[in-house]
């Protein structure tokens, strides 16, 4: 007899929390998430460039960060030690402008040396709440950047937000990284994500005294894969020390080098995402 009524009592909260997810998602009217399949391609400089470019533009945007080992979005937007606020059982969005909403695992974590240790219920359980228990409000944008690999959180977002509008991957060109950036278009082709398309980023460095550029990382990889996979191409990012001094001080690049090549390059994928 307990266990039938624990039984009703799950099934009803199961179903508040649905409907507390479905109602926060019916006001975003589009969600895209950033994936790759490998470590440090650049995949969350990416998806925060993405969503400054966004807000830049008047787009009421949302950046949640689901890396839950590695949350690196508060520093890439300055807001490191940013407190979350929480009004009636609702968790506010760190402000970083106007138009701006982030949300990271980062912002409640008080020593920066200590890890999460949590195995992948848990993190399910979390990224669901980062969804329905964050008062987003309404949004033309929602950014999701997930860490990398094929693991517990890109599948939580994609079961979670099964309405997506599609993911961006993100690679470098040489081949040890294109071999694991095909896993995650076959994992979105399972889920049935429509895959946007493929950035690769650290593709060619200028060099500032003579002008000529160097394949440091090869260069064209991340098109041939996307070629061979059959999904869009949007383009190329060099290497650039303006890409990697922005995300320290925590001034995108996207916007605060709109001349630079990187700058202009990121346009050009932001016309072509859009």
């Amino acid at each position: 007899m307990n266990s039938t009524a624990d039984q009703n009592d799950q099934k009803i909260q199961q179903e508040q929390e649905q409907k507390q997810l479905n109602d926060t998602l019916k006001k975003i009217k589009h969600k895209i998430i950033v994936l790759s399949g490998k470590g440090g391609v650049g995949k969350s400089t990416v998806a925060v460039n993405l969503a400054a470019s966004l807000a830049a533009q008047g787009h009421k945007t949302g950046l949640l960060d689901v890396d839950i080992h590695g949350p690196s979005v508060p520093k890439l937007l300055g807001l490191e030690g940013s407190p979350l606020d929480e009004i009636e059982g609702k968790l506010i969005p760190i402000r970083h402008s106007d138009t701006l909403r982030v949300i990271s695992i980062g912002f409640l974590i008080q020593d920066d040396k200590e890890p999460v240790v949590w195995r992948g219920p848990l993190k399910h359980n979390a990224i669901k709440q980062f969804i329905k228990d964050v008062s987003w409000g309404e949004l033309d944008y929602l950014i999701v950047d997930s860490p990398p690999g094929t693991g517990d959180e890109p599948l939580a977002v994609c079961q979670l937000i099964d309405d997506a509008d599609g993911a961006v991957i993100v690679t470098t060109p040489q081949d040890v990284a294109l071999l694991d950036v095909k896993k995650s278009v076959t994992f979105c082709s399972k889920l049935s994500i429509p895959v946007l398309g493929v950035v690769e980023n650290m593709s060619g460095f200028k060099c500032p005294h003579c002008g000529e550029t160097i394949d440091i990382f090869k260069s064209g990889g991340g098109e041939t894969m996307a070629s061979e996979m059959g999904v869009p191409f949007l383009g190329r990012l060099p290497l650039d020390p303006g890409i990697t001094s922005g995300g320290d001080s925590g001034n995108p690049f996207s916007t605060s080098e709109t001349a630079s090549a990187a700058g202009e390059n990121f346009a050009e994928i932001l016309k072509k995402i859009i």
